[in-house]
């Protein structure tokens, strides 16, 4: 038992060390995905709520957890892509990274910035190259940005867009409740009143 934990750190360690901003993302996506099914678990197995409230909120929390959950990933793996590109690309960089290419302005000088250009194969090239203060700044940026990102998501985007689904749904339900019960139940189908 104890080899079980042992291996989930040791999986986190090798997938995320080198960074930490796929883990936020994960982690995020997985709370979301834990938390929305909580929630529609909640409603589905609460006796007090009557079968024609879950027919409602049970597809509004489906839909909820599919705005959270999409909403969530899109945008903090945009801008984590984003801002771990400006610094493969060499636009941003720590002083030791500007140093080195600095120095070695004959191979990379008119490279860096260009979308095609990327230290991670640089890195691969030359012994010399700052490789850790690369990726502990890549790494910390990344993060930095994953987490803005993350709370621009769901304190913001999520909401707005989670608020608009919801109220939509709900003039839906409505509409088609409050025509269910102005048909006069002792009409026949001929028109004719009972």
């Amino acid at each position: 038992m104890a080899k079980f934990p042992q291996n989930i750190l040791k999986w986190v360690a090798d997938n995320f060390h080198k960074d930490a901003s796929k883990m936020l993302i994960w982690t995020g996506v997985a709370g979301w995905g834990l938390s929305s099914l909580a929630q529609i678990c909640g409603i589905a197995f609460n006796k007090k709520i009557s079968k024609e409230q879950k027919s409602f909120l049970i597809p509004q929390e489906i839909a909820d957890a599919c705005v959270n959950v999409g909403s969530f990933f899109l945008i903090t793996q945009s801008v984590k892509s984003l801002v771990a590109k400006l610094f493969k690309t060499g636009k941003f960089a720590p002083a030791s990274v500007r140093n080195y290419l600095q120095k070695n302005k004959k191979l990379y000088g008119d490279k860096v910035g260009k979308l095609d250009f990327s230290l991670d194969k640089v890195l691969k090239k030359h012994n010399d190259f700052p490789e850790d203060s690369y990726y502990a700044c890549k790494n910390f940026y990344t993060a930095l940005a994953t987490v803005g990102a993350g709370v621009l998501s769901s304190n913001i985007v999520t909401p707005l867009i989670r608020n608009y689904s919801a109220s939509k749904m709900q003039k839906t339900y409505l509409d088609k409740t409050n025509t269910q019960s102005t048909v006069n139940p002792y009409k026949t189908s001929s028109g004719m009143k009972i």
